[in-house]
């Protein structure tokens, strides 16, 4: 039994005591997809819950993965070291183009190893058909945003430094992705982005910063953006993150037609695993968790996929000292029947 699911069956017996209980049971929506702590500092790219994947995924060196995810490949050099050359197989793909160009050069030791697909991961079936593989024997998402792009200002994701209401995870290639966070914060209507901030950030403040934000126009940055929102927004309690934080997570989650994205994702990925394969998936707020959580278990009831973590697996307290954009996530994993 590997250790990581060792510490599941702990978790289910009891065996790790109130503070584990504690740290599983609070509520994991603060972090946000990775966006920004108020005193978060600028860290190098690391992958949240790296020897936690590289466990649940239970990868055999003659095997074939899918990371849908690539980002800057962090989990795609860990789960590359652990395959043979010339028998394993890794399938690195995902939709922003500089990202898979940083991870094609980080990767590059493992050669013929690893193959590149520039698509999202909506479209797992066609990037796995379109290398001649009929299935896989796992598959990797991890739905946070990376920080790179988070540290890159001209992408428009972060509030620290002022950069163009952009968002968009690809380049804009695609004519579907022209959709920008400046057309929505200076065109919509109020009524439409306060919908919008409530439903998918659950902005309890949304009617009062959509109000603001139509005062405001034109907004003219990132940085403008956040502090028209700082300026309105109440305060909830104790204020661990940046007032605008679930703002910048609904403009991100509609830009990117996240939601659509990740139904067609947790649709298609069973089709493409073998009997026995494993399929991790990493969250980091609950618009993303709840969907995971009810495909795994609509696929239990089916009798297509098996739950293996029947609780999540979260940061250990020092991954989430050293890597606070870490501290959100969730780990879920299921079994291919």
């Amino acid at each position: 039994m590997a250790s990581g699911e060792w510490r599941e069956k702990k978790r289910q017996d009891g065996g790790r005591g109130k503070k584990e209980l504690g740290r599983r049971g609070t509520k994991q929506e603060d972090g946000l997809s990775g966006q920004e702590e108020v005193k978060d500092s600028r860290a190098p790219h690391t992958p949240v819950l790296v020897n936690e994947v590289l466990e649940w995924l239970r990868i055999r060196p003659d095997g074939i993965y899918v990371d849908a995810t690539t980002g800057a490949g962090g989990h795609s050099a860990a789960i590359a070291a652990r395959l043979s050359s010339g028998k394993g197989r890794l399938i690195s793909l995902d939709r922003d183009a500089q990202a898979l160009q940083i991870a094609r050069e980080r990767l590059k030791e493992f050669g013929s190893l690893v193959s590149f697909v520039h698509l999202p991961f909506s479209k797992i079936v066609e990037a796995v058909q379109g290398l001649g593989i009929a299935k896989v024997d796992g598959v990797l998402a991890d739905l946070g945003v990376s920080s790179m792009q988070l540290d890159r200002p001209e992408r428009g994701f972060s509030f620290r430094e002022a950069g163009p209401l952009d968002m968009r995870m690809s380049s804009g290639e695609a004519e579907e992705d022209s959709l920008t966070a400046e057309e929505i914060v200076n065109r919509w209507p109020e009524k439409e982005m306060a919908d919008l901030l409530y439903r998918e950030a659950e902005e309890h403040d949304s009617r009062r910063i959509a109000r603001a934000i139509v005062k405001a126009r034109p907004i003219r940055d990132t940085a403008h953006l956040a502090t028209v929102v700082a300026g309105v927004r109440k305060q909830w309690g104790r204020q661990r993150l940046h007032p605008a934080t679930k703002t910048f997570l609904a403009l991100r989650i509609a830009v990117n037609r996240e939601v659509e994205e990740l139904g067609q994702f947790l649709f298609r990925t069973p089709a493409t695993l073998n009997s026995g394969g494993r399929w991790v998936v990493l969250t980091y707020h609950s618009r993303e968790d709840r969907p995971v959580k009810r495909a795994f278990q609509e696929g239990e009831r089916a009798g297509i996929l098996k739950v293996l973590t029947k609780h999540v697996i979260v940061p250990s307290e020092t991954e989430q000292e050293a890597n606070p954009r870490s501290r959100s996530a969730k780990l879920r994993c299921a079994e291919k029947v």
